[in-house]
């Protein structure tokens, strides 16, 4: 898939989801949010779902939780349109209430076309119901600031998932500011990572590294460590493209 093949997908699932009646969410919506972004991104940033600021301006990650998003993304020498942010519903629940299960299975096969559109290596997961969606079973706080394989078993080339807490939490819980700040650290690292994984799947010698060297631990990681080697990348056109949802 090119570039303009990616981002023309893309704006097709956009303007399905502006449109969509599948779940009571719709009904009392100002505009969906579908996501926004790079297209050809490596990264991707899930949320869980639009709150009030969100609704009002169909973006995603706005409001006071979106400043710190961008803020834990300068933390690493990222920007907003260096990655693609999405949620796991598209349309704000009712008084920002958690999602029920049945909006996230709603929206669930949007999410799952973005993401077989752009084939990230690594998603990172905010807060514990995208985490839910992509781990089940995971409890945030014993998980977050690391990464691991998603639960569903089609995905299964080398990609990752790195949990966080939701930006918002650190709002509300002032000592969460600290632990969001220190498990972003993580994140460039947790994409080399899944770059190596996923060129030993596709059978390809060598450090996905771009520097050449070998690829750092998700562990433990060094300011040192986030170099320009660990920005995300343009996407191959024609990479394989991931199905996450069965």
């Amino acid at each position: 898939m090119t570039p303009e093949e990616r981002r023309g997908a893309l704006e097709a699932v956009a303007a399905e989801v502006r449109d969509c009646t599948r779940c009571r969410l719709h009904e009392g919506r100002t505009r969906a949010v579908p996501g926004e972004g790079s297209p050809d991104t490596e990264v991707v940033f899930v949320g869980e779902g639009p709150g009030f600021n969100e609704d009002r301006q169909g973006r995603p990650f706005v409001g006071a939780a979106g400043s710190f998003l961008t803020e834990l993304l300068s933390t690493v020498g990222w920007r907003r349109d260096d990655v693609f942010i999405t949620n796991v519903v598209k349309c704000r629940p009712p008084e920002n209430r958690d999602p029920e299960p049945d909006e996230i299975a709603a929206c669930g096969p949007f999410l799952a076309r973005q993401l077989a559109i752009m084939d990230p290596a690594l998603v990172v997961t905010l807060g514990r119901h995208s985490l839910g969606t992509f781990l089940p079973g995971a409890r945030i706080g014993q998980v977050h600031g690391t990464a691991r394989p998603p639960a569903a078993a089609a995905w299964t080339d080398g990609s990752l998932v790195f949990a966080m807490y939701h930006p918002a939490a650190a709002l509300h819980q002032g000592s969460l500011r600290r632990t969001l700040l220190d498990d972003m650290q993580g994140v460039p690292l947790a994409l080399l990572d899944a770059r190596e994984r996923r060129a030993l799947a596709a059978g390809i010698p060598g450090s996905a590294d771009a520097s050449g060297g070998a690829v750092p631990s998700v562990k433990d990681p060094q300011p040192s460590d986030l170099d320009a080697a660990a920005r995300p990348q343009l996407a191959e056109p024609g990479a394989d493209q991931l199905t996450l949802f069965s």
